[in-house]
């Protein structure tokens, strides 16, 4: 009887390690066929899309890596961190696949960056406060240097106007920026360059009319910009002017005005609380990047423009340096 039933037992206990091991080896299976199929589909997927080259990075910014990869059509993941002092944090040191390498577009792009060493990148400081400017050199483990002052139709005064070294580049730890400050409004008698980016030519030449100014006019049919309006000057804004300043500005002369079909309305509101601040825009096309804005708005004021919407296909709106928003051109 004992013998019978341990013979039952062993050909039950046989039954069930059969039935798990052919359980087993089918789901392995399914798991194969699986990963074969999502494999297939993936690949005629990826091989339907476009070829990119994929662009140089190494040397970049992590964010600024993005972005150049973005414009490509290409992801990106940080792979790895690695120490390197000749590097700042967040700086690509390694790009698989690497630079010129033809892909696919969505083409993943594996990066490995710096944890950082002995180099730090520079802030933007331009449209800060004094004190905010030196709290986030700090921050950023650098130093303030020497403070000097001038004069500006533009900025409210205590805001800092220019800085050295520039903005995003790399430098050692405990470096000391120097930078410029406005003292405000110049006292009368001294004659300073407005900003006349984004103007009308007629203000330019009421402004030289009334100041005894001579102006020469640049005119460039390939504008995006309407027609009239001035997109460039010589010199820069807010610089001292005497008898032997060369002023000259470059205005739109692009031939018949668009329609409202083929214009971009851009309307953008600097938020209303805090100092003045830094505004730039850009716009990308098939063309490249092109900067179609750049100046320094006070809290609350408003930015409404209207650009060739003609091959246009993002806009990109920068505060103090840091992009804030981007905008698909429809």
């Amino acid at each position: 009887m004992n013998e019978f039933t341990n013979s039952k037992k062993t050909a039950g206990s046989s039954f069930w390690r059969n039935f798990i091991l052919i359980a087993v080896t089918l789901f392995i299976l399914l798991c194969a066929l699986a990963c074969a199929m999502y494999s297939w589909l993936a690949d005629a997927i990826i091989h339907d899309r476009p070829e990119v080259i994929v662009p140089n990075i190494t040397g970049k910014s992590s964010v600024n890596a993005l972005q150049v990869l973005s414009e490509n059509k290409l992801s990106v993941i940080i792979e790895k961190e690695e120490f390197k002092e000749s590097e700042p944090i967040g700086t690509v040191i390694k790009q698989i696949p690497d630079f010129g390498t033809q892909v696919r577009q969505g083409k993943t792009v594996r990066i490995t960056v710096s944890k950082g060493g002995e180099s730090v990148f520079t802030p933007t400081l331009s449209g800060m406060s004094l004190r905010n400017a030196e709290l986030l050199l700090r921050q950023n483990q650098l130093s303030l240097g020497e403070v000097s002052e001038g004069y500006s139709m533009r900025v409210e005064k205590g805001t800092v106007l220019s800085q050295d070294p520039k903005p995003e580049t790399s430098v050692s730890k405990n470096t000391m920026v120097n930078v410029k400050v406005s003292a405000g409004a110049p006292p009368s008698g001294i004659l300073m360059m407005p900003d006349f980016r984004q103007q009308d030519r007629e203000m330019v030449a009421n402004w030289a009319s009334k100041n005894d100014v001579r102006v020469d006019y640049a005119e460039d049919p390939k504008s995006a910009f309407p027609r009239g309006l001035v997109f460039d000057q010589s010199p820069e804004p807010d610089t001292l002017l005497d008898g032997k300043t060369k002023v000259k500005v470059t205005v739109s002369s692009k031939k018949g005005e668009a329609s409202a079909e083929g214009d971009y309305n851009i309307r953008y509101e600097v938020p209303s609380t805090g100092s003045q601040r830094s505004i730039r825009i850009v716009s990308i096309g098939k063309n490249g990047e092109h900067e179609v804005f750049n100046g320094i708005r006070d809290p609350g004021s408003k930015i409404n423009m209207s650009i060739a919407k003609k091959d246009i296909v993002k806009i990109r709106i920068f505060v103090n340096g840091i992009q804030v928003e981007e905008r698909a051109v429809k």
